[in-house]
């Protein structure tokens, strides 16, 4: 009898050992790196060559594993402004009516990520905003942000966004590729470009016109005085001295071939 038991036991151990060893092995997968995925995917899109593959690791892939890989500020910012910038060239290169309604367009939960469906609102305002209202001009927080959004968001705001996402129109920033261990240089880079390109200074009038992105997100910039501080650190303006602020048009006309590299 206790033979009959002690061989019952010793198998019971044998099937354990065996199953935690199976576990072990089958756990040896290297985590996936979101932001190379997120270079990739821009990569392809630029060369016009197919992304569902890479779509479909994003849309499967858990809120857990996404939280866990993007642990920095820097990580997170390169990822979403590619994810950000990816999607736009995807959904309106199949679909430009869809620019028609540019309100419905950016609410729309039409990106698939980590097992949610998420819109462009959601990734600029939510995410990489940190929880921004998006009506708010950068001075009003959401009350409620959901789970998705706690998770990944941003823990501080950084005005350069606005000079690097691409929204599809012709007055956007280009769309170019960002990585982590770069991107305080990308971003500085994207910033002055864009800012060459869309200020003007009138020397009689005194007026510099700068894009009205420094408008509706005033809360991200500060006041004109911290935006006159902007223009000089990028060497857009030899002096914050004596002149006064004015905002420009913005061509909403879709341009979606609006590339840039670093060099």
């Amino acid at each position: 009898m206790k033979t009959t038991i002690l061989k019952q036991v010793i198998l019971f151990l044998s099937v354990l050992l065996i199953s935690v060893q199976g576990e072990a092995q089958t756990d040896t997968s290297e985590p996936t790196n979101f932001n190379a995925l997120s270079e990739q995917l821009l990569t392809k899109i630029k060369s016009g060559q197919n992304t569902q593959d890479i779509q479909d690791i994003l849309k499967n892939t858990s809120l857990e594993m996404l939280s866990t890989a993007l642990k920095t500020d820097t990580e997170k910012l390169a990822f979403w402004v590619n994810i950000y910038n990816a999607y736009i060239q995807i959904i309106l290169t199949d679909k430009p009516e869809l620019f028609e309604d540019r309100g419905a367009f950016f609410k729309k939960k039409q990106i698939a990520i980590a097992g949610n469906m998420v819109s462009f609102d959601k990734i600029e305002h939510g995410i990489i905003r940190k929880s921004q209202w998006k009506l708010g001009l950068g001075k009003i927080r959401k009350w409620f942000p959901n789970k998705f959004e706690r998770a990944l968001r941003v823990d501080e705001r950084d005005f350069r966004i606005h000079f690097v996402l691409n929204c599809g129109a012709k007055n956007c920033p280009p769309v170019a590729i960002y990585t982590p261990d770069n991107l305080e240089a990308q971003f500085d880079m994207s910033s002055r470009n864009y800012l060459i390109k869309t200020t003007t200074y009138d020397n009689e009038k005194k007026i510099v016109t700068i894009s009205p992105l420094f408008k509706w997100f005033r809360g991200d910039f500060g006041s004109k005085n911290d935006i006159k501080d902007i223009l000089k650190s990028y060497a857009i303006l030899a002096t914050t001295e004596k002149f006064s602020i004015d905002y420009g048009d913005y061509d909403w006309t879709l341009d979606l071939d609006n590339w840039a590299d670093f060099n």
